[in-house]
């Protein structure tokens, strides 16, 4: 009995130890245990990974937050200010590391240098205009100021003897500066943004060609921009062969640099050292009205015969010398024939390099003296809140402020972001019109019948501080008088904007404009 039980449970005991055996190294349990290894390696492996992603996020945080506080403690524009900050807050790496090419500006430093060493050298060939500023102070103690601070920060002459023709069309402008170039005997310089093949060039082309071989020194410098769909990038060879001196600004070339940010948008022709025009109006047909884009092209010019032509003389021979290892001034600066005409004209430049912004405070400070009231003509309006407010407060104590616009935008984007301007200057009491014929792309300033800037700049953030500019300073000129009847004309062909206008801007344009701001000072 007790022998069978013994065997019994011996026989049970072996049957469990197989058993447990088999549910140990059961597949079961083995897959199991490789799950359960398996997790643990995977989180193992994501904690370590975890931790490296802490490491190197707080990195990139402290970085930004270096960046944020560097860029803050800059002297830039407020606006650029807070566009960098986004730019870096939102996409760090990307935003640390364009800011700091940017800043440092490899590609334009040489270039800076160059034409910085080109100014100094003509420093000697501005005339003194210290008797006209005293003789102003006697007349107009607040003109006198700007005067003397043009001198100071803008190497810019104070011209009294010399006569202005406006000119209201691109087309009216060609047909004199086609005359003006026939009567030239020593020299002629040209200067612009744009050239384009077609029937304006075509003409000028001829004349160039002509004065050259017959002994007249002939030189064209244009923006590298053209080579990219105006011209070929061999042009200024071409030219060469024609007996005609070529240089391209800042030539595009495929690779990345800051150089190109800076772009030569100045347009100047100067003949003789005696005749000179500048204004809005680039060497392509539809300037002029010959090829239709964007509805009637509205431009203008001024021309300006007598000492204030020497201005411009020099700023073209400032940028043309700049990579010259002679570099002659005095050839090309002769004393001018007389010219009597009453008020003054002061040519001043705009060149990103200088830390004084001069072209903005020239705007500011003619918003600021303006007693009844201020025109403006421009084709873009991006302004910084400085200008805002400036605009704001003149409409706000009683200035007539009438701003005028395009109604057929070339860059509808940019026309967005005009627009969201409207309700702010609208509610302040300024005027804004829209050229409904087509595109504006005249630059002028006029206030209360005695002061005006007619040039390149127009009133956006890449004139006021991206771009080389230029423009004269009229005061009390006989022109004056033509400019105000050309706005009054243009007032007419314009449609005013109103509260209901502003009210039905589509969402869509609204929606652009609010994304466009946040990096409108970096475009």
């Amino acid at each position: 009995m007790y022998k069978f039980r013994d065997v019994l449970e011996k026989k049970l005991l072996q049957q469990s130890k197989r058993g447990l055996l088999q549910i140990v190294f059961s597949r079961t349990v083995i897959i199991s245990l490789l799950l359960i290894l398996n997790f643990f390696l995977l989180f193992s492996l994501l904690f370590d990974l975890f931790e490296g992603i802490v490491l190197i996020f707080g990195g990139i945080a402290v970085a930004t937050g270096i960046m944020l506080i560097i860029i803050l403690n800059t002297d830039d524009d407020p606006a650029f200010k807070l566009s960098w900050c986004i730019v870096v807050a939102v996409l760090p790496l990307l935003g640390i590391v364009l800011y700091t090419i940017v800043h440092l500006d490899p590609g334009s430093r040489v270039h800076r240098r160059m034409l910085q060493s080109s100014m100094e050298a003509s420093l000697p060939y501005i005339p003194d205009s210290t008797a006209n500023v005293q003789a102003l102070e006697q007349e107009d103690v607040d003109f006198a100021n700007l005067a003397r601070y043009l001198q100071r920060y803008a190497n810019a002459s104070v011209c009294a003897n010399t006569s202005v023709c406006y000119f209201p069309l691109g087309e009216y402008k060609f047909e004199e500066m086609l005359h003006q170039m026939e009567l030239a005997k020593e020299y002629i310089f040209l200067e612009y943004f744009i050239i384009g093949q077609g029937q304006m060039w075509g003409r000028i082309l001829e004349i160039l060609t002509r004065k050259a071989k017959e002994g007249v020194e002939v030189r064209v410098l244009y923006d590298g921009t053209n080579a990219v769909a105006n011209l070929p990038y061999d042009y200024p060879r071409m030219l060469e062969l024609l007996g005609i001196r070529c240089k391209m600004f800042s030539p595009v070339r495929p690779f990345i640099s800051t150089h190109y940010n800076n772009r030569d948008h100045r347009k100047i022709l100067v003949i003789d050292g005696h005749t000179a025009f500048t204004g809005g109006i680039n060497l392509q047909d539809r300037y002029i009205n010959q090829e239709e884009v964007y509805g009637h092209w509205k431009d203008t010019a001024i021309m300006v015969q007598g000492e204030a032509a020497r201005g411009f003389a020099l700023m073209f021979l400032q940028m043309w010398n700049a990579n010259e290892w002679e570099r002659n001034f005095s050839s090309y600066l002769p004393p001018c024939p007389p010219v009597s005409a009453p008020g003054y004209v002061i040519p001043y430049s705009e060149d990103p390099a200088r830390k004084e912004r001069i072209a903005k405070t020239v705007y500011l400070n003619i918003l600021n003296q303006a007693k009844k009231y201020v025109y403006i003509m421009t084709p873009y309006l991006i302004l910084d809140t400085e200008m805002t407010h400036s605009l704001q407060f003149a409409a706000r104590r009683g200035v007539d402020v009438r701003i005028v616009l395009p109604h057929i935008p070339d860059k509808r984007t940019v026309f967005s972001l005009a627009k969201s301007h409207y309700r702010e200057l609208t509610d302040a009491g300024v005027k804004i019109y829209e050229y409904t014929p087509g595109f504006v792309h005249a630059k002028v300033f006029l206030s209360d019948d005695t002061c005006g800037t007619v040039g390149s700049i127009n009133l956006d953030y890449r004139s006021l501080y991206l771009n080389h500019e230029c423009a004269a300073y009229l005061y009390k000129v006989p022109a004056l008088a033509d400019i105000k009847a050309d706005f009054d004309d243009t007032f007419a062909k314009s449609k005013q904007i109103t509260p209901e206008d502003v009210k039905n801007q589509s969402i869509l344009c609204r929606l652009t404009a609010a994304l466009l701001k946040i990096v409108a000072p970096l475009m």
